[in-house]
């Protein structure tokens, strides 16, 4: 019960839609606010960079991309001559192409804030019209910097090598194995394509499904350990924390989804735990909020360990 007033209280106070735990593939806790319920649906933001990561693997496993190391300009023959020669798949995926970026949410001049505006060119992503623009600032593989373009790309080199639309790409290789509920919308630029970085449209059941389709490795869609890969630190930030391919990574072998205004995904493996949350933050990005977040996850954490070793002491007991 402690428990529960601890996760509604951290409800109230970041004014969040909804939060779903699962163990072991079984919801341990469900509940709605902000009008919101089981039926609704929710914008991910940049949870969906890691839907995109997961059809990243999903072409890998199909063989229609060879590897993480395959140059984007194999794929993508219009960035050639762009910031973005030289760089690898598995280079976008992790954030680390060298290319300058400004994804201040706050600055209207920043690139995040232009990239979708700018004039679309017949026949072309917005994505690489704007990558066109970009100028790079260190050699590929050295520099971290948080590009929703990039993932904007990684969608549109998946498109390109499986000849499918994300959002077909998706219901194929996530939604039907993952087995969700209420299907994926996923919003589309000025030309008609999916937005590879932001923005799908599903139920909090469905969040919470994307984290156990992970969790269990995605068996039979992507290659195997693709998981534990992709959620793994190939960028170290310190303090246990870092970054996959488009995946964060956090203290306690834990990894997750997360997304502005409030939406994350937090998978560990250890406990067999997901826990999924959509919010409607005040601002864009909240450090107190997205903390507050991380020790709730410590918290069902350490009571799923407790259930554990509950459950070893009856069975020793018997």
């Amino acid at each position: 019960a402690a428990l529960q007033a601890e996760i509604r209280a951290y409800m109230a106070q970041t004014q969040a839609a909804g939060v779903m735990a699962l163990k072991n593939g079984e919801v341990v806790f469900e509940d709605y606010g902000l009008g919101f319920g089981p039926t609704g649906r929710w914008t991910s933001f940049s949870v969906a960079k890691s839907f995109t990561s997961t059809l990243l693997g999903a072409a890998i496993a199909d063989g229609a991309i060879a590897s993480v190391d395959t140059p984007v300009t194999e794929i993508i023959p219009a960035l050639a001559g762009t910031a973005y020669d030289g760089v690898s798949v598995g280079q976008i995926a992790s954030m680390t192409s060298g290319v300058a970026w400004n994804e201040d949410y706050t600055d209207p001049d920043s690139d995040v804030a232009k990239m979708l505006a700018v004039t679309p060119v017949a026949g072309e992503s917005q994505a690489v019209t704007y990558a066109r623009s970009l100028e790079r600032e260190a050699p590929a593989g050295e520099k971290w910097v948080y590009k929703t373009l990039e993932t904007n790309l990684l969608g549109l080199i998946v498109e390109q090598a499986t000849g499918q639309s994300l959002a077909a790409y998706a219901a194929a290789k996530i939604v039907e194995p993952a087995g969700f509920e209420g299907g994926l919308f996923w919003m589309q630029d000025l030309t008609g394509g999916n937005i590879g970085g932001c923005c799908l449209s599903l139920r909090l059941a469905d969040y919470a499904r994307m984290g156990q389709f992970a969790l269990e490795g995605g068996d039979g869609v992507v290659p195997d350990g693709w998981f534990a890969e992709a959620g793994s630190p190939h960028v170290d930030f310190g303090n246990g924390y870092g970054y996959g391919y488009q995946w964060w990574t956090y203290p306690g072998d834990m990894y997750g989804a997360q997304g502005i205004f409030g939406q994350a995904i937090t998978i560990v493996p250890e406990e067999n735990l997901v826990v999924a949350v959509v919010s409607n933050w005040k601002t864009a990005t909240s450090a107190p909020a997205r903390d507050g977040f991380r020790a709730l996850v410590g918290s069902i954490r350490e009571a799923a360990a407790e259930d554990r070793q509950a459950m070893v002491e009856a069975a020793l007991a018997a």
